[in-house]
């Protein structure tokens, strides 16, 4: 990646941070009132990452158009959710150990557009699909959910669970993933998000 200067590595690392928390880009102001500087102070510091090639608009003239070049590399040390992908290793038969050079982002695993939270995990309904006690989950916020989605479904009652959701005869079923546990069938449910994500630490 080309040399930056502090204040361009802000801007950069900004963007970055505003796609992956609202799946767009911020605006020139946004962007300005970030970093206690004029829009024209911005314009001069997006126009010197675009000559670098570090950073492009989709359109020219429109607000939020802004795109990181997938030349931007940040320094590890400001990137604490990326660690080595050191290579492969074998949970069933042996194979060839293959060295890797290449990282793995945490961050970059999320990026898809809308707003992500994350839940830690009570209980041991779930563990047929790998979510156990103490986990985390990366969810999207949404409000639909498609047959079979994991879910966070809020209930009547007030309580929120962790759930497969589907649709069937008129109704809604909150399958559990162990058969200790039998489904729940409200009669009202609000989905507050889908999994798309499960973090363990050991």
């Amino acid at each position: 990646m080309q040399a930056v200067t502090p204040r361009q590595m802000e801007v950069l690392r900004f963007i970055h941070d505003y796609r992956s928390s609202h799946g767009y880009s911020p605006t020139m102001q946004e962007i300005g009132d970030h970093m206690h500087v004029s829009r024209v102070t911005v314009f001069e510091h997006i126009g010197a990452l675009e000559k670098k090639g570090l950073l492009r608009r989709e359109a020219k003239h429109q607000a939020r158009s802004l795109q990181l070049s997938p030349d931007v590399d940040f320094p590890d040390s400001d990137r604490p959710t990326r660690f080595p992908l050191a290579g492969r290793i074998a949970a069933g038969m042996p194979i060839e150990a293959v060295q890797s050079d290449e990282t793995i982002d945490l961050e970059e695993m999320f990026t898809e557009p809308g707003e992500t939270f994350c839940l830690r995990v009570n209980g041991e309904s779930m563990i047929d699909e790998q979510i156990r006690d103490g986990d985390y989950v990366i969810c999207r916020r949404r409000q639909e959910a498609n047959n079979g989605e994991t879910v966070v479904a809020l209930l009547d009652n007030g309580e929120a669970t962790l759930k497969k959701f589907y649709r069937e005869n008129g109704r809604i079923r909150l399958q559990p993933a162990n058969p200790d546990f039998s489904p729940i069938f409200p009669d009202n449910v609000s989905i507050q998000g889908v999994v798309i994500g499960v973090i363990r630490k050991f």
